[in-house]
């Protein structure tokens, strides 16, 4: 079974019976395909007479989206699998377990997380997550600034920067976020019934500007190692428990676009409202809950880099007054901007959001998807202009009203 073929079930399951340490010998074992993804076959492989199950999941040479049209490295599995490794090291209790990583059929086995939530669906169904923020601010200081030149050895860090060299997926955040939705590209996807509000970003000089100064970050700022995919679909949660799963699209790039993404999609959240809240009171509530989230998250993880850059920094330099407070301001302006591209790309773009898409009133998904391309802009234009946090939160609430 060494050469690379995608596994069926049965596959899936011989397989698992090699992993030492894991399930006796005979157990009767069972898989189920659970993979909801474009680029991956997921398999939930466990033993119903012992409770004990592990995941496995194996890269395509295509994204499922498109078909083997669109022709994608296996290499990504390695990514991800170290990628989890070393975010593992740094923070073991936000991620899964890796238990091997099979180079040969692109595979990884890993912890099964059955007994946590994807956050997406959570958030669908109005639930509240207290530890969250405090997880995901961690999680991003800790991965963030231990993978840069703040906090490792800048020459190591190099020798990482090559390791995470990741040009097709890069090359899917490069055209999907940063270029097609604000043109008449054929890999968009949106209503019609929001066609005039399209059409005007599509011609939106003042926004594009913005959108290359931000692409141009993307590119050429390699501040740390990202997860790269970091929405509300790539955790999983309890209400005492978050782990971040499938950082396939890692690779060195600018700090705020791994800390923008999960901002954006609680304001997806946010937006989608419109369609899930019962009434306005309650709507108000839950929208309150998430903007909190969202600036809980952007205040644990300042509060935790700025410890890490204090106790643990090893760039001399670096400590010169003042250029800490530069820094992170540069930081929560490159969050704002890229949590905008996110939204945007996320309401016009090829890969939308259930918080959205999955609406069952057609009105009431309008006035959403409107809400967030609104929202998303103005992040977007305002960015290198903001001198708070808050002035998100500002943003978000005054467009809601």
């Amino acid at each position: 079974m060494t050469q690379y073929h995608p596994l069926t079930e049965q596959e899936a399951i011989e397989y698992a019976r090699t992993i030492p340490g894991l399930f006796k010998s005979g157990a009767a074992l069972s898989s189920r395909e659970i993979g909801d993804g474009n680029l991956n076959l997921v398999f939930h492989i466990s033993d119903s007479e012992t409770g004990t199950s592990i995941i496995l999941k194996q890269a395509l040479p295509y994204a499922k989206v498109v078909g083997e049209s669109w022709p994608l490295s296996l290499d990504r599995a390695r990514i991800e699998s170290e990628a989890l490794q070393i975010e593992g090291a740094l923070c073991p209790d936000l991620v899964p377990r890796v238990y091997k990583y099979d180079a040969d059929l692109a595979l990884t086995v890993m912890e099964d997380l059955s007994d946590h939530i994807i956050m997406r669906k959570g958030l669908i169904e109005r639930r509240v997550y207290p530890e969250f923020a405090g997880h995901i601010g961690r999680f991003l200081a800790h991965t963030l600034f231990f993978t840069s030149d703040l906090g490792m050895n800048q020459q190591d860090k190099k020798l990482r920067l090559a390791q995470f060299i990741n040009p097709d997926l890069c090359k899917i955040t490069e055209d999907l976020i940063f270029n097609h939705p604000y043109t008449d590209a054929d890999t968009n996807s949106f209503d019609a019934a929001i066609r005039d509000e399209v059409e005007a970003i599509w011609s939106d000089s003042e926004l594009h500007l913005e959108v290359a100064r931000l692409r141009h970050g993307f590119l050429t700022h390699a501040q740390a190692l990202l997860h790269g995919d970091l929405h509300t679909g790539s955790i999983f949660v309890t209400e005492t428990s978050t782990k971040v799963i499938d950082p396939e699209f890692a690779y060195y790039g600018p700090m705020g676009f791994d800390i923008g993404a999960v901002i954006a999609n609680l304001l997806l959240n946010f937006a989608g409202q419109e369609g899930w809240s019962p009434d306005a009171e309650s709507r108000s509530k839950y929208r309150e809950y998430l903007l909190q989230t969202a600036k809980d998250v952007w205040t644990t993880f300042e509060a935790e880099f700025r410890s890490l850059w204090n106790d643990s920094g090893i760039d001399r330099i670096s400590r010169t007054e003042g250029f800490q407070s530069i820094y992170v301001e540069q930081l929560m302006r490159d969050t704002i901007g890229y949590a905008g591209c996110k939204i945007v790309r996320r309401v016009i773009g090829l890969a939308h959001v259930s918080d959205i898409d999955t609406i069952p009133d057609a009105a009431s998904k309008e006035r959403a998807q409107r809400l967030a391309l609104s929202i998303g802009k103005a992040l977007i234009k305002h960015h290198r202009n903001a001198v708070s946090f808050d002035e998100l939160i500002e943003i978000a609430t005054k467009f809601a009203r």
